[in-house]
């Protein structure tokens, strides 16, 4: 039996760390991209195969997929889209060319990578899609709303893709992680400090309490209800595997929480709920 491939992203830490090696030890193929050519060093020297991409690099994208291609013989079987980072601040403090950054890496990029390997897909017969989103794909949080808005925008576009390739062999899936262990707060930081002014905000003893002190002052314990990375990569193995894999994957209590909460409660309501977090 030819051994099956997957194309992970975001593979230096948390999320897609994890599902790399998880998928290898099932006996994948697994091709784990990193962003960092350090990283992907790293990656290469735990035995596994580790091509360079970058969201915001059309280029390395392109070359990541060609270096995939070489190496099976022109197929794939999987592509799971992991790689993301946030860029906490209030709404109104979030500059334009802020939201055209994160775009680019949590959403943009994202696309391109997907429309490359489609046509692989199709002319195969098969393939699986994963998307990583969140629950943050689905319900918002305050502070939040560069990240949520990327997510909000992938759910439509899969929502859509997943629609669209019935019949063709390829199925697409979303998987809605809450907390999860990861470096996503640390990695966030540069990109607060890069584009929000806080002192200058109106908002500026809110940072100042509430925000502030959860990007700087962590202490390293885990969030209420927060699930190691290897949460995700179970519910990632249904996806790829199973002769009928769900449209969507809920990861945490918290994501279970909110999709019973949007159910029911009016706007109003539910918009109080998630202020309060």
């Amino acid at each position: 039996m030819t051994q099956k491939s997957i194309l992970i992203t975001g593979c230096s830490s948390g999320i897609g760390y994890d599902a790399a090696h998880a998928l290898r030890t099932r006996g994948w193929r697994v091709f784990a991209a990193c962003r960092k050519q350090s990283d992907c060093d790293r990656l290469i020297a735990e035995g596994l195969e580790s091509p360079l991409l970058d969201y915001q690099d059309e280029a390395t994208i392109s070359a990541a997929v060609a270096q995939v291609l070489d190496a099976t013989g022109g197929t794939l079987d999987a592509l799971f889209n992991n790689g993301a980072f946030g860029c906490p601040g209030a709404v109104e403090d979030l500059p334009s060319d802020a939201l055209r950054d994160i775009f680019e890496a949590n959403f943009f990029g994202w696309h391109e990578l997907t429309r490359q390997v489609i046509p692989v897909m199709r002319a195969q017969g098969h393939g699986r899609i994963v998307q990583c989103s969140s629950v943050l794909g689905f319900v918002t949080l305050p502070w939040r709303g560069a990240y949520n808005s990327t997510k909000y925008a992938l759910e439509g576009l899969t929502d859509t893709l997943r629609i669209e390739m019935r019949g063709t062999g390829v199925q697409v899936a979303l998987i809605e992680p809450g907390p999860v262990t990861s470096k996503i707060r640390v990695n966030s930081i540069p990109h607060f400090e890069r584009w929000i002014d806080w002192e200058n905000s109106p908002r500026a003893d809110q940072y100042r309490n509430r925000l502030l002190k959860r990007l700087y002052e962590h202490d390293g314990t885990k969030d209420r209800f927060e699930l190691p990375a290897s949460a995700v990569s179970n519910k990632l193995v249904h996806a790829l595997e199973s002769p009928r894999p769900r449209a969507r994957y809920y990861v945490t209590t918290p994501t279970y929480m909110m999709g019973t909460l949007r159910r029911i409660l009016p706007t109003r309501a539910l918009d109080w709920v998630l202020s309060k977090s």
